[in-house]
């Protein structure tokens, strides 16, 4: 059943749910013929529509959605030029699978996955293999299992067995698909705890928690929490190690999901990437800061060796033999099309101009929150261009959710969340900064926030009861 219920009020005498309310002009040249009665919303109606009464219904209702340009939760991209949106619309009848019917396509995508290597410092750009996903959370579900798939291999000998459950190891602050990942795949997730100002993963204590049953830990570029780059450097030497102390050989993974295509272009002296031959494989959003509509991801591995032989399938589809390692089967070309479109269209220079403004908005905004006084930066936009904030010590009058509901009063969606187990004392709202969020939007969302500060400052106290209900977070 779905997770989601629609409203059960005003259910017409068939069972069909709330029933839409026609304008006659939405009809065909008589206003009236045909409009007799209205269609439900739960159940499929008798007879068909006109294709503009059903555009103007769907339209409609559609309005009462947030602004996706004043969504500062998300990270997905909102705004791309319209060149991109033509390419998009041609290419959306597509079937991203189907590689033998659609050649070019597939070798677009090829394209891009070389891109990648070569932008993430591959040993060997042309020896690296990866493939396009519908997002982050695909492609971290197939780096996980290239994880467990390569562990089970050199323990082949104790697993599958009673004492020999694989576990993975990662800081509190990962994405929900990491944990999905552990429970679907029936791996034991072991989360580094948040701890006093530091949000994400611990190197040490990251270590610490591996043994012989680890298949792999997991490092952030860019924490969904407060926009912060986890140190995969330092993580990787700790498990340098732990492997010259122990003999365990223990592979990273780097969700990248923003980072990813952040730093290559911002931070190149970081390194987090190949560079580090304990890196086995990374992941990023291509929906994310690389710039295109929702969904395409990617994943990548240093090599065919850290990729699994037998986790790639030879499909016989429609007379041509095709190479396939992702979860999903069909799914439309028209995002891996706009990927490559945006790596040409861009290149390196124009990556790095359109990142730079973006983290030059987030500081700058960043920076006259501060200002005002009422609250206390936990960052700063200078890593991914976000950062979160929490009110200051001395504010007793409102608390973050306050802020957030007001602030979507003026059509601003910014999420207020309380921080994990052990930081559970910490609530924050969190603005993301994305190519379209402009300087002069920020202008006006500082206006904004001007303007309720007045009003939450005469309040007797925060007026947000339900905190689990109120929150606003999402990844």
């Amino acid at each position: 059943m779905p997770l989601h219920r629609g409203d059960s009020e005003a259910s017409d005498d068939k069972g069909g749910g709330r029933r839409l309310s026609v304008n006659p002009f939405y009809g065909e040249a008589n206003p009236v013929g045909g409009m007799t009665e209205a269609p439900p919303t739960h159940r499929l109606g008798d007879a068909p529509l006109p294709p503009s009464t059903a555009y103007q219904l769907v339209h409609d209702e559609l309005m009462l959605d947030g602004n996706s340009r004043l969504n500062l939760a998300t990270f997905v991209t909102t705004w791309m030029e319209p060149q991109a949106g033509v390419l998009m619309s041609e290419c959306r009848d597509k079937n991203m699978i189907d590689k033998d019917e659609y050649p070019r396509t597939a070798e677009l995508e090829r394209r891009c996955v070389a891109m990648l290597a070569d932008l993430w410092n591959a040993p060997d750009p042309g020896a690296a293999v990866g493939c396009s996903t519908t997002g982050s959370s695909e492609a971290c579900m197939l780096a996980g299992m290239a994880l467990k798939r390569r562990w089970a291999a050199r323990n082949a000998d104790r697993y599958p067995g009673r004492d020999a459950r694989p576990n993975l190891v990662m800081g509190v602050n990962v994405q929900v698909c990491w944990e999905k990942f552990c429970s679907f795949w029936e791996v034991e997730a072991r989360q580094v705890p948040m701890e006093g100002d530091r949000f994400h993963l611990d190197p040490q204590a990251a270590a610490e928690l591996c043994d012989e049953n680890t298949i792999g830990v997991v490092g952030i570029l860019g924490s969904t929490f407060d926009g912060s780059y986890e140190p995969v450097a330092e993580l990787c030497a700790a498990l340098d190690a732990l492997q010259e102390r122990t003999g365990l050989d223990i592979p990273v993974h780097v969700d990248g999901a923003s980072g990813a295509m952040v730093a290559p272009f911002l931070d190149e002296d970081l390194v987090w990437d190949f560079r580090l031959p304990r890196v086995a494989s990374i992941n990023t959003s291509g929906h994310k800061y690389g710039l295109v509509y929702p969904g395409v991801g990617w994943a990548l591995w240093r090599d065919k060796e850290a990729l699994p032989a037998e986790l790639v399938f030879n499909v016989n589809y429609l007379g041509g033999d095709m190479p396939t390692f992702a979860l999903n089967f069909s799914r439309p070309g028209a995002q891996v099309v706009a990927q490559y479109y945006t790596f040409l269209r861009l290149g390196r220079q124009g990556f790095r101009a359109v990142q730079q403004s973006t983290r030059d908005v987030a500081r700058s905004l960043a920076a006259r929150i501060e200002k005002l006084g009422d609250f206390r930066l936990l960052t700063r936009g200078d890593e991914l261009p976000v950062f979160a904030f929490t009110t200051a010590p001395d504010v007793t009058e409102y608390d973050v959710f306050d802020v957030s509901r007001r602030l979507r009063e003026r059509g601003w969606l910014v999420p207020a969340y309380t921080f994990p187990e052990n930081r559970q004392d910490l609530s924050v709202l969190r603005v993301v900064c994305r190519n379209g969020f402009s300087s002069d939007l920020a202008e006006l969302f500082m206006e904004d926030l001007g303007r309720l500060l007045p009003e939450l400052r005469r309040q007797s106290g925060p007026s947000t009861h339900d905190k689990d209900a109120a929150t606003g977070f999402h990844h």
